[in-house]
């Protein structure tokens, strides 16, 4: 199943829906205005929480991670993993220790998240010509769908604050 994502929705305070490739609404991402640190919620069209993606500060206003929660519990973590000069990588470690990579081009929104080397979901803007949108493809069907769009949205956001703060990305 494809989900379509817009690119400049990232704002803190803004609301936004994402819809299925039948154009549905599947979630909801509502930025979270006057927290200390970025704080968005996917949430299902009921509006019931799913996921909590959480931007992590430490000292100086270094971003080092942002933490997926759902139910008040840590889900997981992702952290920059390396990276070379045309792809980014990532590693998303879920909490029950199993990990997730996530490698391409992040910034051109052409990147794969997979576990053990098995695709998981695959996110690209080739299958849309809707100016800044692109689609999180689950590509395996007991993939949690809210856990993939949330990974792929954070290591946008993770990639772009890199890139606006002076590092490199890709």
């Amino acid at each position: 199943m494809k989900y379509l994502v817009r690119d400049k929705m990232l704002a803190i305070g803004d609301d936004y829906w994402i819809e299925d490739e039948d154009g549905r609404h599947a979630f909801l991402i509502d930025g979270k205005a006057l927290r200390l640190r970025d704080t968005l919620e996917l949430e299902d069209p009921s509006g019931r929480v799913l996921i909590t993606l959480r931007e992590r500060l430490f000292g100086f206003g270094f971003r080092d991670a942002m933490t997926l929660e759902r139910d008040g519990k840590r889900l997981a973590v992702i952290r920059r993993k390396r990276m070379t000069l045309l792809r980014n990588h990532f590693r998303v470690t879920m909490s029950e220790g199993t990990e997730l990579d996530v490698s391409g081009r992040i910034l051109d929104r052409e990147f794969k998240v997979e576990y053990e080397g098995e695709l998981l979901a695959l996110v690209s803007r080739q299958w849309y010509r809707i100016r800044e949108t692109y689609a999180v493809d689950v590509v395996r069907e007991e993939a949690d769908a809210a856990l993939m769009v949330a990974v792929a949205v954070c290591v946008i956001r993770m990639a772009e604050r890199e890139r606006e703060e002076g590092g490199a990305g890709g």
